[in-house]
């Protein structure tokens, strides 16, 4: 079974001030995709915290990374930038798919700065903290995950 883990980006969840409501979205729709998914792990914004907890689930074999919040515009919204000290390449497709489907929904889903790109032998994808932009974004990731980490094994085009 391949391993995903998703980390939710949130100064007040991980202060205890604020239930996680996105991550365990993500989790859900991970498991029911079939990846082993722990419980999603909570960590403050910026850029540091992001960049930090990115590294360790790289480390320890994590093949899908969601992250969920610190996407936005709001000056603690940092995700995408402890993301990309991470990726060793970007794929801009996905969250330009992300940014429409999303938008079509909602037009401030535009706002969303969030990443996607292969670090190491693993995907990682960033998406909004809200709720609805992680249960509309979930079905994007899982429509192409496997594909990528196929692809990052080495095998052929399906």
């Amino acid at each position: 079974m391949t391993s995903a883990a998703v980390l939710t980006v949130s100064d007040r969840s991980s202060a205890g001030t604020r239930a996680d409501t996105a991550g365990p979205i993500a989790v859900a729709a991970l498991r029911t995709a079939g990846f082993d998914c722990e419980d999603a792990m909570i960590v403050p914004d910026g850029a540091d915290a992001v960049e930090g907890a990115l590294r360790g689930l790289l480390a320890s074999g994590i093949r899908l990374i969601v992250t969920t919040g610190g996407t936005g515009v709001a000056p603690r919204d940092a995700t995408p930038e402890g993301t990309a000290r991470v990726l060793d390449r970007q794929i801009p497709g996905i969250p330009e798919e992300l940014r429409r489907q999303g938008a079509a929904v909602k037009p401030v889903a535009l706002l969303t700065r969030g990443l996607a790109g292969v670090a190491g032998n693993a995907l990682v994808v960033n998406l909004p903290g809200s709720p609805s932009g992680v249960s509309d974004g979930m079905p994007v990731i899982l429509s192409v995950a496997g594909h990528v980490i196929a692809q990052l094994d080495g095998e052929d085009h399906r």
